[in-house]
């Protein structure tokens, strides 16, 4: 009852907060970066994760095996150092002290004298292997598999008290034990102990467990209790900060893309799962890297967009699919995602390993500039994604989605490049240089996915367009009020519901937020007919955090865009500096043409843009920040 008691007063100083903050001005200016920056994930984590690999029936000798073939192998020294222990590892939750036990006959160092069972040994020893240790958790009472997959070996046992092996009600004691005493470094924590045991559960009727009324409905965010989640969650980042004083771990939150996660899990974890679970084939692939491919300005160093693992080695990523099992890979690293391999690598071919330790495809995905790859073309057949790196050049992804060979064409716009100019590509899975000026066109094997570096002449020589550099844009505020499930996601059959019920409906929150060179609804931006090939869409009553790497100048051309809906209220654009007002527009009209605003921001460590109307919308009109872009520096 304690923990309840902690949770109803979390939530209630969580909405005191949220109407004290509206009260005094949600869009106020505050001069201070807000999304995630604890933790130990400047750059997406790499790693390993059994639960692909061998589900709940894991072992010591099966992680540790695993763990050695990533030294033996040079993953590690690659950057692969998280060994992550999933569901499987729980004896039970001891009934006297509430004390979490572990399987000392899967874990055979575990064992101690006085029954208390310790990780320390198993992370002692993968600390000397110069690698990482990773737990696994769940929100709720119970665990995804008591819930889903309760015919899967190792469950907990004991009483239904006992079988209570998720953190609810033992968050502080739980994370104190996984971190302080047994040394781990990484928790993944699920969600299904807060979805899936209603009253009305067979499992729950026969008393088996508990009841736990669901906050979470997968099919429906207006069932979800969206605001209890995050608390949840929230209370769960709050003791890794006290048990790490170091910030030496990382909290990956895994609620599957459901209760609005994706736009709310960059303030609350390190990285977070945009999807539900990926599965060995083609299609369930392409609806796990569409939950993260329209989310770049979610996306930071510190905070990652999960598309969940890799599945590099089964299925239609096999030894005998080695086109899809490349796209599947550098897609990964172009997004960002981290890189955790879901295979059992003591059965991993050389071609295997050699697609998963690709130097360069590695280095794409670690680039210390933070900036997810941008979707530069749209469609269902070909997406074209381009990624701004440290050094101001770019990578570049072209994806055959489809079944059958199909042309591409890749021009230099894509890249913002001028088309007079050279552009020099380097192919990264052979090292081959390529040449061209305005555009080339390639001819993609289905499933295949070409992927380059690009170096050439940028259309802004002297500066970067803020929707080129995601890295460095939060929105803080985005405008949302009402969450919206985004329709643009593949829609993969979900292999354990198959075509059972109606369909696969859109079902992750986030229609309506913000966009690198698009609305928030996946149109063009234009403003009085204008048209934008560069800029930031967003919703009106919106706040987007710039950071400022040493630039003097911001330019944009702003207005009310095209596609707006409502268009009854005058939107007012504002400029802040380290949270000083630095520039502000007149109030503009639908129709008004785009209007220049600029500001001096030499010395200005965060830049903010506020877009606000009069009065508050319920579904508020898209804005533009046309050509928004920092100039007047040699900082990158």
């Amino acid at each position: 009852m304690m923990f309840v008691r902690l949770v109803a007063a979390a939530l209630i100083a969580l909405f005191a907060a949220h109407a004290a903050t509206a009260a005094a001005d949600p869009l106020a200016a505050s001069g201070r970066w807000s999304a995630y920056q604890r933790g130990a994930a400047r750059t997406p984590p790499m790693g390993w994760n059994s639960w692909n690999a061998f589900t709940s029936d894991i072992d010591e000798e099966k992680i540790m095996g695993s763990a050695q073939i990533l030294v033996d192998a040079g993953l590690a020294a690659k950057g692969y150092r998280y060994v992550d222990i999933d569901d499987g590892w729980w004896l039970k939750r001891r009934a006297a002290d509430g004390r979490m036990l572990i399987r000392a006959d899967r874990f055979p160092s575990a064992a101690t004298l006085n029954g208390d069972t310790t990780f320390r040994p198993l992370t002692n020893r993968l600390h000397a292997m110069g690698l990482k240790a990773g737990i696994y958790s769940d929100i709720g009472r119970n665990s995804c598999g008591q819930v889903f997959t309760s015919t899967f070996p190792n469950q907990p046992e004991g009483t239904v008290a006992e079988r209570e092996v998720g953190l609810y009600g033992h968050v502080d004691q739980d994370i104190a034990l996984y971190f302080e005493e047994w040394g781990f470094d990484l928790i993944k924590v699920d969600g299904c102990g807060i979805r899936g045991l209603p009253a009305s559960h067979p499992q729950v009727k026969a008393g088996l467990y508990r009841a736990l009324e669901p906050l979470v409905d997968s099919d429906s965010l207006g069932r979800t209790n969206v605001g209890a989640v995050r608390a949840l969650y929230g209370e769960v980042g709050a003791a890794l900060d006290r048990h790490n004083p170091d910030g030496d771990f990382v909290y990956s939150i895994c609620i599957w893309g459901a209760a609005d996660v994706r736009a709310w899990a960059k303030d609350v974890g390190a990285m977070s799962r945009t999807s539900e679970d990926i599965s060995p084939n083609w299609s369930r692939m392409l609806h796990n890297i569409d939950s993260v491919a329209r989310r770049p300005l979610y996306a930071h160093p510190g905070s990652w967009n999960d598309p969940d693992m890799l599945y590099v080695g089964s299925g239609d990523f096999d030894e005998n699919h080695l086109t899809e099992a490349r796209s599947h890979f550098a897609l990964w690293a172009m997004v960002n995602a981290p890189l955790i391999i879901g295979y059992d690598l003591r059965k991993a071919s050389k071609a295997l390993l050699d697609i998963l330790g690709a130097p360069r495809l590695i280095a794409i995905n670690q680039d210390v500039a933070g900036n997810q790859a941008v979707l530069a073309f749209d469609s269902d057949d070909v997406s074209i994604f381009v990624k701004t790196l440290v050094s101001g050049d770019k990578a570049v992804a072209i994806l055959n989605r489809t079944s059958a060979p199909i042309e591409a064409t890749l021009t230099a716009a894509h890249l913002k490049f001028l088309a007079d100019a050279d552009v020099d590509l380097t192919d990264l899975w052979s090292g081959e240089a390529l040449a061209f000026r305005g555009e080339r066109k390639f001819q993609l094997q289905p499933r295949e996915t070409r992927v380059f570096t690009a170096h050439g002449a940028r259309i802004l020589a002297d500066g970067v367009y803020l929707s080129e550099s995601p890295g460095l844009v939060n929105p803080a505020v985005d405008g949302v009020v009402i969450p919206e499930a985004e329709p643009l996601i593949h829609r993969g059959l979900l292999p354990w519901r198959g075509t059972r019920g109606t369909g696969e409906p859109p079902r992750y929150g986030g229609w309506g937020g913000a966009q690198a060179d698009s609305t928030p609804y996946g149109q063009e931006l234009a403003v009085a007919g204008r048209k934008f090939v560069a800029g930031i869409g967003v919703l009106g009553n919106s706040r987007l955090e710039v950071r400022n790497p040493g630039f003097k100048r911001f330019n944009a051309t702003v207005g009310l865009d095209d596609s707006a809906r409502d268009r009854s209220q005058p939107v007012t654009f504002e400029v802040y500096g380290d949270g000083k007002l630095l520039a502000r527009s007149a109030p503009l009209r639908f129709g008004a043409a785009a209007t220049p605003l600029s500001a001096d921001v030499g010395g200005v460590k965060l830049i903010e843009l506020v877009a606000r109307t009069p009065q508050a919308a319920r579904f508020p009109d898209p804005v533009t920040w046309g050509d928004a872009a920092l100039t007047g520096s040699d900082a990158r």
